[in-house]
């Protein structure tokens, strides 16, 4: 009879040092912050900035509870005993993303408190995340060792994803 071994089931390399989680979660929060701005509709009701910036947060904080989950479910083991904590730390570990969208409900704020009106907010938002994510790029080009021109490059790139969503914003509106 042959003896049956049960081979252990590695679990996934663990999710990458801080730099890069923090520059993937800016990236993808300036990404959704930009569509969601560009998305907004009010099908015929006056504009509510500050029912549309608590929307923001609120997909903000789903977002990164699902993301930072999804990464705990990944990285579960059938050993796994401390499950919940790891899922909390998980989640946590996604404030980059939420930050990234804080400025878009910085304008919308700012529009509900009528210091501008909402096209302005939402202008001014789209303005914010182009300039972020070329920012995003550029830093993670550096870090990954590239040179400067190289960087400008992957900003540029970057930036495109953001046009890509301010054109779309136009054709839709």
């Amino acid at each position: 009879m042959s003896e049956s071994r049960s081979v252990p089931v590695q679990p996934p390399p663990r999710r990458a040092g801080p730099l890069q989680r923090l520059l993937f979660g800016g990236v993808y929060g300036s990404v959704l912050a930009s569509a969601l701005v560009a998305a907004l509709g009010h099908e015929g009701r006056p504009p509510d900035p500050g029912y549309d910036a608590l929307w923001v947060a609120l997909t903000a904080a789903a977002s990164a509870a699902a993301h930072g989950y999804a990464h705990s479910i990944a990285h579960r083991t059938s050993d796994d005993k401390h499950v919940t904590p790891s899922a909390v730390r998980s989640v946590l570990m996604e404030w980059p993303l939420v930050a990234a969208m804080v400025p878009t409900m910085f304008a919308l704020f700012g529009a509900y408190a009528e210091w501008w009106g909402e096209d302005g907010a939402v202008d001014v938002a789209l303005t914010i995340n182009m300039v972020a994510l070329f920012g995003w790029g550029v830093w993670a080009a550096r870090v990954a060792g590239r040179r400067w021109a190289a960087s400008f490059r992957v900003g540029g790139v970057d930036v495109l994803i953001g046009l890509l969503i301010v054109i779309a914003n136009m054709l839709i509106h």
